[in-house]
């Protein structure tokens, strides 16, 4: 059913705050009922006086309701007893007519019945439909609201971190408080990027290709080229978005600091594939890499071992590789 034509449907019966006017339409629909049964009499074998008044009974309880059919019902029947029923043009009585005339009772019963029947079980869905479609707005705005909210809440606990570090005085202590307010910072903005301003869900290439940007742009680095990429047809639910935000975040960090620390130039590439076995995230560089003889079990950096317990989270595993470029791996299922 096209969208007009269920919208109209939707709207029978007509003129339901318009009784008088739906009563007058029953009242026409027998009147035309009578005329087309006078003009098709000298083609018409006798016995069939309520053929032409059946269609009008059931467009009227159609379009107008159950009251307005019931009235063009009785209406038609009258009509079609006064003048098509031997002895015509008087209201005779006996036992033939009394069954012609059940037998039209009968049918034009049933078919108000049913098609009353159908319009209240259309109109029920009608009103269901779209009590879950205000619900369904009314979550997605309490959602967005919440997001909103605990993102602003994040960037207000990023702030007091960094108050705070005035305070002290240990290299090491205000390194990690700039740490703990870099990454609360992000998560507040991917809590922002999950969604886009009408409500619906970001896809994965964008939400990647922003977040990326974000954290290069961050870093103050304008000499290192950013290239995202994602095949097509990948999704990615809201949950599993912000543990793999945090890694890509991590490993374009990781390889900032550690790849390009002499302050090379250089290009990033993130890559999100799939595999046979499901998705497969890669953040590679042409920087200089890890130490010879790394190992990443033993790495003591808190952003690898971050994106470690994030991959083990999204039931993959996240590795480190030192071939052409170095490569962060994320492997998950998907």
């Amino acid at each position: 059913m096209s969208g007009r034509v269920q919208a109209f449907v939707e709207r029978l019966p007509l003129l339901a705050d318009r009784q008088l006017l739906a009563m007058l339409a029953a009242l026409l629909a027998a009147g035309i009922g009578l005329g087309l049964r006078l003009l098709s009499a000298p083609w018409m074998p006798p016995g069939y006086p309520f053929l032409t008044f059946f269609p009008m009974v059931v467009a009227t309880t159609l379009l107008f309701g159950w009251k307005p059919g019931t009235l063009c019902a009785v209406a038609s029947g009258a009509l079609a007893w006064y003048f098509f029923i031997t002895p015509t043009t008087v209201f005779a009585f006996d036992a033939g007519i009394a069954v012609a005339l059940s037998f039209f009772a009968l049918v034009v019963g049933a078919e108000i019945v049913l098609i009353h029947a159908l319009q209240t079980f259309v109109a029920r869905a009608a009103r269901e439909r779209e009590t879950s479609r205000l619900l369904a707005e009314n979550r997605e705005l309490l959602f967005r609201e919440l997001q909103h909210r605990v993102s602003n809440n994040l960037q207000v606990v990023a702030g007091l971190l960094t108050l705070q570090k005035r305070g002290v005085t240990d290299k090491r202590a205000r390194d990690a408080l700039d740490e703990a307010a870099r990454r609360l910072t992000l998560i507040g903005k991917i809590s922002r990027q999950l969604h886009d301003t009408t409500g619906g869900h970001v896809p994965v290439g964008p939400f990647l290709d922003t977040l990326c940007g974000d954290v290069l742009s961050a870093s103050g680095r304008d000499d290192v080229a950013l290239e995202v990429s994602v095949d097509d047809g990948i999704e990615i639910g809201p949950d599993a978005k912000i543990p793999i935000a945090l890694i890509v975040a991590e490993s374009i960090a990781n390889a900032i600091e550690h790849g390009f620390a002499n302050g090379s130039a250089g290009s990033i590439g993130v890559r999100l594939n799939r595999t046979p076995s499901g998705l497969l995230l890669e953040v590679s560089d042409n920087g200089a890499g890890p130490p010879e003889g790394f190992r990443l079990e033993d790495s003591q950096s808190l952003g690898l071992r971050i994106a470690q317990m994030l991959a083990r989270q999204l039931g993959g595993s996240f590795t480190l590789v030192r071939e052409e470029r170095t490569r962060a791996l994320l492997a998950m299922p998907g």
